[in-house]
C-alpha cells in the first residue's frame, strides 16, 4: 500500500466525514446520511472516470472505498456531538479532500494520456463535483457559484504538480507539496476572507 492510495482513502473518509455533517444538519435519517456521505466522497471520481471511460469505476473496483465511507458514517453517529461544535471541522475535512481528490483526478487523466490541460480539469472534476452533488442534494448554494476561492485552489495546486514533475522529484514528493498548495491557498482564503473579484452586473448593462 503506497503512500499515494493512503492518501486517497483518507481523502475519501475526509469527504465522506464532510457530507455525514451536512446530512446529519439537515436532520436527515441514516440512509440519507450514507447516501450524502457518498456521493461526496466518489462522486467526482465517478464522473471522471465516465468521462475517460476509465474502467472499473474507482470505488466498483476496491471495495475499501465502500468501507471507508461506512466508517465515516460511523465516526460521524458516534462522535458528532464532538466534532459538529467545532466551526472548522467541516472546512478542515472538505479542504484535505479538495486537495487529495484534485491530484488524484490529475493523475488518473496523465495516465490516460490525456493532455495536461484536461487531465487539469479531470482534477478539479474529482475534487469539487462531490461537493456539488452534496450541496445539490441538500439544498444549498454549492461553493464553487459563489466568490469563495475554492475551484481555483485545485487549478493553483494542480499547476504546482504539473511544474514539478518536470523536475526529478519523486511522485510522493510532489504529490505531498501541489495538495498543501491547495490546502494553505483555502485556509489562508478563508482565514482572510478572500474572495475572487464579483462581475459587476452593469457590465452586461444592467442599471438595476
Amino acid at each position: 500500500m503506497n503512500l499515494i492510495y493512503i492518501l486517497d482513502i483518507l481523502g475519501t473518509f475526509a469527504f465522506a466525514i464532510s457530507g455525514a455533517l451536512v446530512a446529519a444538519d439537515k436532520k436527515l435519517d441514516l440512509f440519507g446520511v450514507v447516501i450524502i456521505a457518498f456521493v461526496t466522497a466518489v462522486g467526482g471520481g465517478m464522473l471522471r472516470d465516465i468521462l475517460i471511460n476509465a474502467h472499473p469505476i474507482n470505488w466498483i473496483g476496491d471495495l475499501n472505498y465502500l468501507y471507508t465511507i461506512f466508517a465515516a458514517v460511523v465516526t460521524t453517529f458516534l462522535f458528532r456531538s464532538k466534532i459538529s461544535p467545532l466551526s472548522k471541522t467541516l472546512f478542515l475535512f472538505d479542504t484535505v479532500g479538495l486537495g487529495v481528490f484534485t491530484l488524484l483526478g490529475l493523475q488518473k487523466g496523465l495516465s490516460f494520456n490525456l493532455h495536461p490541460i484536461v487531465a487539469l480539469i479531470m482534477g478539479m472534476i474529482s475534487a469539487v463535483f462531490g461537493g456539488v452533488l452534496r450541496d445539490v442534494l441538500t439544498n444549498k448554494v454549492t461553493l464553487i457559484f459563489q466568490k469563495e476561492i475554492y475551484a481555483s485552489a485545485c487549478l493553483l495546486g494542480g499547476i504546482t504538480y504539473l511544474v514539478l514533475r518536470q523536475f526529478l522529484f519523486s511522485d510522493n514528493l510532489i504529490f505531498v507539496i501541489s495538495a498543501s498548495v491547495i490546502v494553505i491557498i483555502r485556509v489562508v482564503a478563508v482565514t482572510f476572507n478572500l474572495q475572487l473579484p464579483k462581475i459587476k452586473d452593469d457590465l452586461f448593462g444592467d442599471s438595476q
